[in-house]
């Protein structure tokens, strides 16, 4: 009875330690109970996407399973790299990557910094992954990223997914989609709250436009003048 008393427990603890994988913490301690998780809005985050250059023409040359293979690689990569940073992973959508800091945990004015270091490293870090198929070839990686509020909350009951909502996330994605390859690039919003400290490298990059959005103030995220990224 103590055995299976103990296996149970190790069950019990592998399902939780799944699910606050795939949820945070408090929203899956709610979704346990059967209780309704309530949207909450959020008045300061950190958005980061990036996707793959050229993944479109990468995948046509492989088989899926390859393609499955090199993602799984570059996020492995990526997800043991976050973990060193105050961030929360959203989600992957095919080669997209998202990620946010100042929710579910609030964390006050650090989230633009925490996403800057974050963002530095993982463009550092996508040209030391190993693509299988393409030995002499390498991933190259292009990023953006918003500050601004958003509304934060789970949609759904069948395999229920930790959302964000909000024109932060939409500046955001336009911010990556206008980007360049190994580049950064992060909005006036994100620039002025990077400020602060005065730790950062960052070159303007003048006026561009942005799909929905009009004419944009936009910069280059460079490097961190106290710290060079992991090797």
């Amino acid at each position: 009875l103590k055995e299976k008393t103990e296996d149970l427990k190790r069950e019990r603890q592998l399902a939780e330690d799944l699910l606050h994988q795939m949820l945070p913490k408090p929203v899956a301690q709610q979704l346990r109970k059967r209780q309704k998780v309530e949207a909450e809005n959020y008045d300061q985050v950190t958005i980061f996407f990036s996707d793959i250059v050229g993944f479109t023409s990468i995948a046509a040359s492989c088989t899926p399973l390859q393609v499955v293979e090199m993602l799984n690689n570059l996020y492995i990569c990526f997800d043991s790299r976050i973990e060193s940073y105050d961030v929360y992973k959203v989600e992957t959508i095919g080669d997209a990557y998202m990620v946010a800091s100042g929710l579910p945990e609030r964390n006050g004015t650090k989230h633009a910094d925490e996403i800057a270091k974050m963002s530095l490293d993982l463009v550092a870090a996508v040209r030391q992954v190993v693509i299988p198929h393409m030995p002499t070839g390498r991933l190259q990686l292009r990023a953006g990223i918003h500050t601004g509020p958003c509304v934060a909350g789970v949609v759904g009951y069948k395999m229920p997914r930790y959302c964000l909502f909000g024109d932060t996330v939409n500046t955001a994605s336009r911010m990556e989609s206008t980007s360049l390859p190994q580049k950064i690039h992060i909005s006036s919003a994100t620039y002025q709250a990077l400020l602060t400290d005065d730790a950062y490298e960052i070159k303007p990059r003048g006026e561009i436009e942005v799909k929905g959005k009009g004419k944009m103030k936009t910069y280059w995220l460079l490097g961190n003048k106290n710290y060079s990224v992991q090797n």
